[in-house]
Parts: structure tokens; C-alpha cells; sequence
């Protein structure tokens, strides 16, 4: 009998005469192997529920299946299921074996990211799983991908709390490896925003700019989800005759007339100076800041 004979099916991408293919290629086991292998394509049409969208009967050990819009879709996440069996004997077959499922489309990497409100810069790499396709014979052999942010509120969207290096990348055709066939890399910030309101998300969203081909025109990726932990921010106060607070909390006055300087980071090129003018008349020795100049 044919029990369980580690068929070890795996789907890999394909472009063949200008379309996209996906091959699921499996192992034939030794030394004697059967004469016919029956491939079932399904698609995930509903988490944990699959489609079953095309079979096929076949001695190779590998099976296509066209990424053609109609059965198969981007964005579709695909398994294959083989069973081996000898021709004339078909109720001697193996146990199905699954492959394990295959993501069709444009994904962000990572998917999710955390950052804070630090300056940093992230790295966000935006790939394609199936290769990209030449629809004519002109320099348009490319996916242009528009990157735009929005803010995850309760209930109405707010301002982003993230800035893009780009708002549009290019996915240019070459030979696929591993899990992707083309990649752009955009980084992303978060915005310092100076107010103690929490932890915060916001997603990016990537779309492609008018497609010519059509396999591409009805789809749109996942947004990768980006969450920005909150820093808080130090405040430093000069005000009345003045009072100086400092970043630390240290309280001191200065009653002098003059350009001073406020401020002044020792990490990047940023300073604050103040100018402070008599405001107090003949009868006392008072400054007013009046004018303020920040770099």
C-alpha cells in the first residue's frame, strides 16, 4: 500500500511566455515511484476555509497552475494538495500532502513594525511574490507602487504619526529568490509630536499606478501596520521678567538686557536664543524677552 511517502509539495513562481505561473513541484519517492500524481489548487477564500479551483491528473512531478485572474487571483493565498496513486490500482493511493500556502502578491516586510519617537529611521521593504511582467516592448516593464500613511483612530481615521522617504516605489522585473521576485526598500519615522497622547498606530498603504497589466488592476496589498510608542518631551520655560526653567527643573532668573543664549544642542544643529529688553521703566530694572530666534 501507499501510505505517507513525504511527497513534500512546494509552490514556487514562474513567469513563462509573459504570464504568471505558479509550480508546485513534489518529490518522487524511491526506489519505485508511482505512475500518476492527482494535484488539487485551492485558494483561502475565508480564514480557515479553502476554495478548491482547479485538478489535475499527471505523471510529472510538477503541476502549473496560471495566475490568470479568473481561478487564481493576487492577493490569493494558494495551496496545493498531491496524492500519489499506480495507474490501475488508484484505490492504492497515499495520504493528500499539503504544500504550505502561498501569498500572491505585494507584501511588507516587516508586516508589522513598532517604533518610537526617537528620529530613528526603519527600514520597510515592499516585495513582490510573483514576478513582474512585460505587457508590450516598451521601457514600461515596472510596477509603480503610491505609498500614503493614515492614522488608526477609535472611530474617525486621524493624522498619521509616521513620515515615508518616498511616496512612490518601483518594483522592477528580475529572477525571483526564495519568496521574493522584485523589492524596494522606503524607511520609515516617527513624528516627534511633542504631545504626551499614548501609543499609537498608524498603517501604509501601497498602491499600484495604473497598471498595464491586468492582472494587477483590480488589486490592492495589505497595509503593513506601524505602532508609535510614546516618548515623553522635555519642556524649558523663559517668561515675565524672566523666569528660567530648565529642561531638569533647575528655577533661576535673568533681570539682564541682551541676546542670549537660550538653548543648545551638543548632538545636533538645533539653538534657541532670546533677546531680552528693559520693560520696567525708571523705577525698576526689569527685561521682557521680546524676540526669539530659533535654528
Amino acid at each position: 500500500k501507499l501510505t505517507s511517502l513525504a511527497l513534500q509539495p512546494v509552490i514556487t513562481p514562474e513567469l513563462m511566455q509573459g504570464r504568471v505561473q505558479l509550480k508546485c513541484s513534489y518529490i518522487p519517492p524511491s526506489p519505485e515511484p508511482p505512475v500518476q500524481y492527482r494535484v488539487l489548487w485551492s485558494r483561502l477564500s475565508s480564514p480557515g476555509k479553502r476554495e478548491q479551483v482547479l485538478q489535475e491528473t499527471t505523471p510529472r512531478s510538477f503541476s502549473y497552475a496560471e495566475l490568470d485572474g479568473a481561478n487564481l487571483h493576487l492577493g490569493d493565498t494558494v495551496f496545493c494538495t498531491v496524492t500519489a496513486f499506480r495507474r490501475g490500482t488508484p484505490e492504492q493511493q497515499s495520504l493528500p500532502e499539503d504544500s504550505k500556502g502561498f501569498y500572491a502578491g505585494i507584501k511588507f516586510l516587516p508586516e508589522s513594525l513598532e517604533i518610537a519617537e526617537d528620529g530613528k529611521e526603519h527600514v520597510l521593504t515592499v516585495l513582490s511574490t510573483v514576478p513582474i511582467a512585460c505587457p508590450g516592448q516598451d521601457d514600461s516593464c515596472k510596477i509603480t507602487l503610491q505609498l500614503s500613511t493614515e492614522g488608526l483612530g477609535s472611530q474617525v481615521p486621524g493624522p498619521p504619526d509616521i513620515t515615508l522617504s518616498a511616496c512612490q516605489v518601483d518594483l522592477l522585473p528580475g529572477p525571483c529568490s526564495g519568496s521574493s521576485c522584485a523589492a524596494a526598500m522606503v524607511t520609515v519615522t516617527a513624528v516627534t509630536d511633542f504631545a504626551q497622547d499614548g501609543n499609537r498606530g498608524s498603517r501604509v498603504r501601497a498602491e499600484p499606478v495604473a497598471p498595464r497589466d491586468s492582472l494587477w488592476r483590480a488589486y490592492t496589498p495589505r497595509d503593513a501596520k506601524v505602532t508609535v510608542r510614546d516618548l515623553p518631551t522635555g519642556n524649558c520655560y523663559s517668561f515675565t521678567d524672566p523666569h528660567i526653567i530648565t529642561f531638569d527643573g533647575w528655577r533661576y532668573d535673568n533681570y539682564k538686557i541682551g541676546t542670549f543664549l537660550l538653548c543648545r544642542s551638543d548632538s545636533r544643529a538645533f539653538e534657541v536664543h532670546v533677546r531680552q529688553w528693559d520693560c520696567g521703566g525708571h523705577r525698576s530694572a526689569t527685561a521682557c524677552n521680546c524676540g526669539v530666534a530659533a535654528q
